[in-house]
């Protein structure tokens, strides 16, 4: 009875929703030799699967509430500001500050990338047009991306 209990909660979640364990373990331990330079701590095995089912939950119950955020909005896609919101209203408002400090850092690399916008889907469609289309036609997108590009910096300046 004892095994057929195990099977149970050790399959519960779909296997599609769990957590990449090599990545949560590589979060674990960075974060554990941050906190403790003077030996290396080990994590068991049955402590890096309540690590992923912790995270899952976690993530889980911020999605939800950014998700009624957004809802209340009456929008359809959640925004950065939904989750920060939604930190909030959990009650875990010592994260904004430093995932606004990641979000801003990401921007920054990443400048010519879209968040979720409803341009989004023109954009994935150009680039499958851009795939269909013969090479010479593609000599004339790279001249419009170099023209846009240099729009784009004396913008920025």
């Amino acid at each position: 009875m004892a095994e057929k209990d195990k099977e149970l909660t050790e399959k519960v979640v779909p296997e599609a929703e769990e957590l990449p364990k090599t990545i949560v373990r590589r979060v674990v331990k960075e974060k554990l030799s941050q906190l403790a330079t003077d030996s290396e701590i080990s994590v068991l095995r049955d402590s890096l699967q309540a690590f992923c089912e912790s995270a899952r939950i976690f993530i889980h119950y911020l999605s939800a509430t950014a998700n009624d955020i957004c809802r209340e909005s009456n929008r359809q896609i959640i925004n950065a500001e939904d989750v920060f919101k939604a930190l909030e209203e959990i009650e875990f408002a010592e994260f904004i500050g430093p995932l606004r400090a990641c979000l801003e850092e990401f921007r920054q690399k990443n400048p010519g990338r879209k968040v979720a916008s409803s341009g989004s889907s023109k954009a994935k469609d150009t680039s499958k047009n851009a795939k269909r289309k013969p090479p010479a036609q593609s000599e004339g997108r790279k001249k419009r991306r170099e023209v846009e590009s240099n729009r784009d910096e004396d913008d920025a300046d």
